[in-house]
Order: structure tokens, then sequence, then C-alpha cells
């Protein structure tokens, strides 16, 4: 670990400060009133709802676990204990990768294909009432495309990191 200091920044200027600090905000409060909404409506939590919804855009509605994990951005642990509670429910199966026996593959159930299909009005609705519905429509286009810029290469490098230490943790 390196205990050089970071190079110096230029200061924030009074918009740009405005604009971390609302940042910050909505990334700790924005998924806390997601889930909140989602389970009130459907009894699912937001992590849930977004393992179910990558299974169901995944080739053959499955994945691997790691990949399922890196997708929904979870640790290792933390997305076995969603499988496994979704597989309590019926809503996922768990099996043993078809060549790799150290690897589990999860797949979406016909039932969780309904509650899926269920659940996305509700989430739908947070969503937009929460996010889309307070920002000026003129604008949307070009902050979808601005906050692609941030988010693309956060999850890339994300997504780096997490099949190197899965590499680590196999050899």
């Amino acid at each position: 670990m390196s205990t050089q200091s970071p190079e110096p920044t230029c200061p924030l200027n009074s918009d740009e400060d405005r604009l971390w600090r609302a940042l910050q905000r909505m990334l700790v409060a924005l998924p806390r009133a997601l889930d909140e909404d989602l389970l009130c409506a459907t009894g699912l939590s937001l992590t849930q709802y977004i393992v179910l919804a990558n299974l169901s855009e995944a080739d053959k509605n499955s994945m691997r676990m790691t990949e399922l994990a890196t997708a929904a951005a979870l640790s290792a642990s933390r997305i076995t204990r969603v499988v496994e509670n979704l597989r309590d429910l019926g809503l996922v199966t768990k099996r043993r990768h078809c060549t790799d026996a150290r690897g589990y593959v999860a797949e979406l159930t016909e039932a969780g294909w309904q509650r899926l299909r269920g659940a996305y009005p509700a989430h739908l609705a947070s969503a937009r009432r929460r996010v889309i519905d307070q920002l000026d429509p003129a604008l949307v286009e070009r902050l979808a495309e601005q906050l692609q810029s941030v988010a693309d290469p956060l999850a890339s490098a994300y997504e780096r990191s997490v099949a190197a230490r899965y590499r680590e943790a196999v050899i």
C-alpha cells in the first residue's frame, strides 16, 4: 500500500461543489428509497430485483455466480446469500457449472420471471417518481450521456478488479 499523498487538485467551484454534494447524498439516499418502495410494493428487495433482472437479460436466463456478482455489483459472499434466499423462494435455481466443478450457475425460474414481471411496474413507478420526474425533460438525454460517461469507465474498472481477484483466488 502506498503512503504517498495524492497530487494536489484544484478546489471545486461553488457549482461543482453543489453537484458533488448532491451526488453523494443521492448515491446514499436513492438506493434506500428505491429499496423501501420495492419492498413495500412487492416484498422484493432492490438487490433481489437487480439479481432477477440480470438473470432475465442473460443468455438462457442463467449466469455464473461470479458474473452475476459483477453484474449486480455484489461481493461473492453477498451474491451467494442473495441467490440462496431467492432459491428458497423458488425464484432461481443454483447448480454446478457443467464444465467447471468449482463454479456455480444461477438460473431464473418461471416463478422468478413472474415475480420480476410483477415487480417491474412498481420499480418503474418508483424510479420515475424519485428521479425521472424530478428532472427537466429537455436535459434527460444529455444528462444520460454525461452520467454514462462517468459510469462506464467505473464499471469497466470494477469488472477488471473482480476478474483479477477471482483469478488470484482460483490460481
